[in-house]
């Protein structure tokens, strides 16, 4: 039961972090690309098609967080998506485009997918 709270708690966490990106990367995308010096889209709609995106897996953590067990897909869902985002990320940090900031928002993908792994083993043998 000390467990079930510990992921609980880590989708909830996983939720507000994607949520608030998403949110902050919709609206705020300029000011963001701008304060760490990286080019502003010429059309800004695929950056912020990714920024909805990124909402939407929040509400996906969410819905987790509300029941577990029942929404154990969408935590297959998340580890498909934070190793899409962090495989892109690396790759094309290796390759020249060193962006800090999104290598560090890679990094923190790679923690919550690694943690999400380690909640499918869990949820795995709990049956």
């Amino acid at each position: 039961m000390k467990k079930d709270l510990f992921f609980k708690n880590l989708f909830l966490i996983a939720a507000v972090y994607d949520f608030v990106l998403g949110i902050l990367f919709f609206f705020f995308y300029k000011s963001i690309l701008n304060y760490f010096n990286i080019p502003v889209p010429e059309i800004p709609a695929y950056l912020q098609m990714c920024a909805a995106f990124v909402i939407a897996m929040g509400m996906g953590y969410y819905f987790v967080y509300k029941n577990l067990y029942k929404n154990i897909d969408l935590v297959k869902l998340g580890i498909v998506y934070k190793f899409a985002y962090s495989f892109v990320v690396i790759y094309f940090y290796l390759t020249g485009l060193d962006y800090l900031i999104f290598l560090i928002l890679a990094i923190c993908d790679i923690i919550f997918m690694i943690l999400f792994i380690w909640f499918l083993v869990y949820a795995n043998k709990k049956d």
